[in-house]
């Protein structure tokens, strides 16, 4: 009798770990792998940003919410909130492609260094959808990596990098951002 239930308790383990094997090689073989190499997708956009400076509502991209006086010469602690057209061409009147919208601030008292965290947003016959980047724009180097941390619609779930290199910078007034994207992630 004892020999008849070691046997029955012997397949039903044995049956168990014969589900626990299969479903994890299903689960294993359906991850996906990333290839660091070869992006899913690549995009090139340029970001033009214009300043509110008291005197140009009709072109401003941007306003700074707080600018605090006083806090050395790197604009430590200015607010910016921006709403700017991303463009094919380094042509500000260009037709955008997308509108960039969000935010960033200055945050390093000895060296320009501001902090962004805005969304792409994509409403055109190419593409429709977001991509939320955010990340520290280390502005003295020439190329600086953000982080694509999301996406919506054709960008659902998309995640990469955003290579930033100033194109043009005047001042306060205005600057223009080249943004090389690659996703890694797409789905």
């Amino acid at each position: 009798m004892a020999s008849l239930v070691e046997k029955q308790l012997l397949k039903s383990l044995f049956s168990f770990f014969l589900l626990v094997l299969l479903f994890s090689d299903t689960v294993f073989s359906s991850r996906k792998t990333l290839d660091q190499r070869k992006p899913c997708k690549h995009f090139s956009f340029y970001f033009h940003d214009i300043l509110y400076d008291g005197d140009n509502v009709a072109n401003a991209t941007s306003a700074a919410i707080v600018s605090p006086p006083g806090l050395g010469n790197f604009k430590f602690g200015k607010f910016v909130i921006f709403d700017g057209p991303i463009t094919m061409d380094k042509n500000y009147l260009s037709e955008p492609v997308a509108r960039a919208q969000g935010f960033y601030f200055y945050d390093m008292k000895t060296d320009f260094n501001s902090w962004f965290s805005y969304t792409l947003v994509f409403n055109s016959t190419e593409h429709k959808g977001t991509l939320n980047v955010m990340g520290a724009d280390l502005m003295m180097e020439p190329t600086r990596d953000l982080s694509v941390v999301g996406g919506t619609g054709d960008f659902f779930m998309a995640r990469g990098i955003a290579t930033f290199v100033t194109d043009i910078f005047q001042g306060a007034k205005y600057f223009r951002v080249k943004m090389d994207i690659k996703l890694y992630e797409c789905y």
